[in-house]
């Protein structure tokens, strides 16, 4: 009985806490982006063009993309690492798309410096109605009458914008700490090694 809580415990240090993908900011944003995608795609993009499926795959792999290098990351830093560089890129690929729906439109790229993006992060959006509500207000405010499209185009942009910027601290932490406490390998020489120690 004794012996196998210790088998546990160290089966506990091989194998660190892993899989838990839905607490992260970049997994919670990437997932919202993806629901805003796929309303966004069905409203203003031909539903049999390509870059509709291009646009509707790229966010759903942002978010696969998280979850599976979370899970991977119990028994492989490296998978992670990659799993989460895939995520990255699929994210710049989509914000791309919707670069280019609104420069073949014809519509602004609204700049950093604009307070409409800020309101947007400051309310920090749990889900589409969150954003809906933001879009609405922004809409109903505007005296340019700027269309509706580009307000909710630049809020994805937005959102992926914050997103991006979480995934590249995400990578570089994970990085950091696959140079410094290696991966799984790593753990299971060490924990032999303390296993013929006793």
């Amino acid at each position: 009985m004794g012996g196998r809580n210790v088998n546990q415990k160290d089966n506990r240090g091989l194998i660190p806490a892993h899989g838990g993908y839905r607490s992260l900011k970049t997994f919670q944003l990437a997932q919202l982006i993806y629901d805003l995608t796929v309303r966004f795609c069905a409203r203003y993009i031909d539903k049999r063009s390509r870059t509709h499926d291009q646009m509707v795959q790229a966010a759903r792999s942002g978010v696969q993309n998280i979850a599976e290098g979370s899970q991977a990351s119990g028994t492989s830093k490296k998978t992670e690492l990659k799993l989460t560089n895939v995520a990255r890129a699929s994210l710049e690929e989509l914000r791309l798309d919707y670069e280019d729906f609104l420069r073949q439109r014809g519509m602004s790229m609204w700049t950093r410096q604009d307070l409409r993006r800020q309101q947007l992060i400051d309310r920090r959006p749990k889900s589409v109605s969150d954003v809906g509500v933001w879009a609405q207000e922004i809409y109903e405010r505007g005296r340019n009458g700027t269309p509706y499209p580009e307000i909710a185009a630049s809020g994805i942009l937005t959102l992926l914008a914050v997103t991006t910027v979480l995934l590249d601290r995400q990578i570089a932490s994970l990085g950091t700490a696959f140079e410094n406490e290696g991966g799984f390998t790593e753990r299971l020489y060490h924990f032999r090694k303390s296993k013929r120690g006793r």
